[in-house]
């Protein structure tokens, strides 16, 4: 049995629809016992070309991960590796699938203490899986702590024990693995922190649970990357002109100009046709002596602002960056909200409305085209903190919360960035570097997200796209990088990006 490894899918499973899809399996005529041997062989299979066959020692838990475990040594057993089995528990109270591979396993069973780790070079972590709903505590959590103080090889089953696999959340302690076996799809907390750093190298095997299944899970949460939205990136094509590309607009600041200057230079690279700053009179120099190629007009007042609104070309405007936590921002992005173009609304325009939200949903709601918020954690705070949204709750659940509640997509930045819709999808990145920890950064992904509605995109697509690009410019760019740099290396993301596209094809 040769194990096959399930490479770039895109849905993420809960707990609960990976117990709904391994149920889903039985209706195909897939036994759990079988299921179970697949992902023994599997873990077995990872260990062996990861480390060869070095000394393992293998921690087994009182359930199905266990069972997972108690399969794994069998396998390495055979193929002549010195394995060592701790047990949580007694095998006495082991049952169901679990109970019969621990029959199946003739070597003995030792109690789980830290010498059981003594003169192994590879651990092979089977405590706990994704569905863990308590703390970690003893004697699971001196091992896990042992694991770690020894720095000793460490291959998790399904999660590093401790980890949630809806949230990334710890529940007590988790040790750090190397590599990350998880069986048909990931799980969100493959991908949100602390999980995502706990996890390792995640490989995703194939059991035999069929695909079918995922017809009636329906899944509702992605990774992000091009095959989630390629099917709506723009391409020009021979018969398009500037205007059939889009026209976005960026209200532009007094005093800080160099956010709307970073976002409408990213939003021409991304592909808008044109871009326009609104600006002040008292910027008006300012934000004409940089690129020629964006427009800037004057905005005296909100009239003059709301003039330019008015523009039928307009395909999307963004209130935000630079613009100061003001009347005159609010007042702008209201009549932004009733344009009908796309908006989005970032930093000092969500800031703005922190102590009447409601005012700001109630927009939204009665927006006639998409709205994308783009808040960081503090942001999120500052607006939603007093809503029904449970701030103390995971980012993926709190993204989609927020945007169910607000009626616009909801792209919570961070390193592990969740992109939410209010039809209760939600996309998680995994691609940003930590070189995005930078002035002015935000400001870029903004503009890119204004680029990308500008030519007509749907707006969690757009959103989704926005972040990769940003995430996969950065990565290109590397070590050195400041906000400017992502728009200028984005032509060569683009190109690559077009011509994997076509290929596919």
């Amino acid at each position: 049995m040769t194990t096959r490894w399930i490479k770039n899918s895109l849905e993420l499973l809960t707990v609960s629809e990976m117990y709904q899809a391994d149920l889903g399996a039985a209706t195909f005529g897939f036994s759990g016992l079988e299921l179970m041997e697949w992902a023994g062989t599997a873990i077995a299979d990872a260990v062996q070309h990861r480390w060869g066959l070095r000394p393992v020692a293998i921690l087994c838990g009182p359930g199905n991960n266990g069972g997972d475990g108690f399969v794994a040594a069998r396998a390495l057993a055979d193929r002549g590796c010195v394995v060592r089995l701790g047990l949580l528990g007694d095998t006495a109270a082991l049952r169901g699938d679990a109970e019969v591979n621990a029959r199946r396993w003739t070597g003995d069973v030792y109690p789980l203490t830290p010498d059981l780790l003594d003169g192994v070079e590879v651990v092979v972590d089977a405590l706990f899986g994704a569905g863990l709903a308590r703390e970690v505590d003893e004697p699971a959590r001196r091992m896990v702590d042992e694991i770690n103080k020894r720095k000793i090889a460490c291959l998790a089953v399904d999660v590093p024990s401790g980890v949630h696999g809806d949230t990334g959340e710890v529940l007590g302690a988790a040790p750090q693995a190397d590599v990350t076996v998880t069986f048909f799809r990931r799980k969100p907390g493959h991908l949100l922190y602390p999980g995502w750093g706990l996890c390792g190298d995640v490989r995703v095997a194939d059991i035999g649970i069929p695909e079918d299944v995922l017809e009636e899970i329906d899944p509702a949460n992605f990774s992000n990357g091009p095959q989630f939205w390629r099917d709506e990136f723009p391409m020009p094509s021979a018969h398009s002109h500037k205007y059939t590309r889009g026209h976005a607009l960026v209200s532009g600041g007094r005093e800080l100009t160099g956010a709307a200057r970073l976002a409408a230079y990213a939003a021409l690279r991304v592909g808008a046709g044109v871009v326009s700053i609104a600006s002040h009179p008292d910027a008006l120099a300012v934000y004409r002596s940089g690129r020629p190629s964006i427009m800037v007009h004057a905005a005296v007042d909100i009239q003059a602002f709301t003039d330019l609104l008015d523009d039928p070309r307009l395909g999307s405007v963004l209130v935000g960056p630079g613009n100061g936590v003001s009347e005159e921002t609010r007042a702008r992005v209201l009549h932004a909200l009733h344009a009908s173009a796309a908006c989005v609304i970032d930093a000092d325009a969500i800031s703005v409305f922190a102590n009447d939200p409601q005012v700001l949903f109630d927009a939204i709601q009665a927006c006639e085209s998409y709205v994308v918020l783009t808040p960081h954690e503090g942001e999120f705070g500052r607006l939603f903190d007093s809503t029904a949204v449970d701030c103390s709750a995971g980012r993926l659940t709190r993204a989609k919360a927020a945007a169910k509640l607000s009626g616009a997509v909801v792209i919570l930045k961070g390193p592990d960035t969740v992109i939410a819709g209010p039809d209760g999808r939600g996309v998680i990145n995994s691609n940003a570097p930590a070189d995005l920890a930078t002035a002015g950064s935000g400001d870029v992904l903004a503009g890119l997200v204004l680029g990308l509605l500008a030519q007509q995109m749907n707006a969690l697509e757009a959103s989704a796209a926005a972040v990769w690009l940003h995430g996969e410019a950065a990565n290109r760019f590397g070590a050195g990088l400041i906000a400017d740099d992502i728009a200028d290396t984005l032509p060569q993301v683009l190109q690559a990006l077009r011509t994997a596209l076509s290929v596919d094809c």
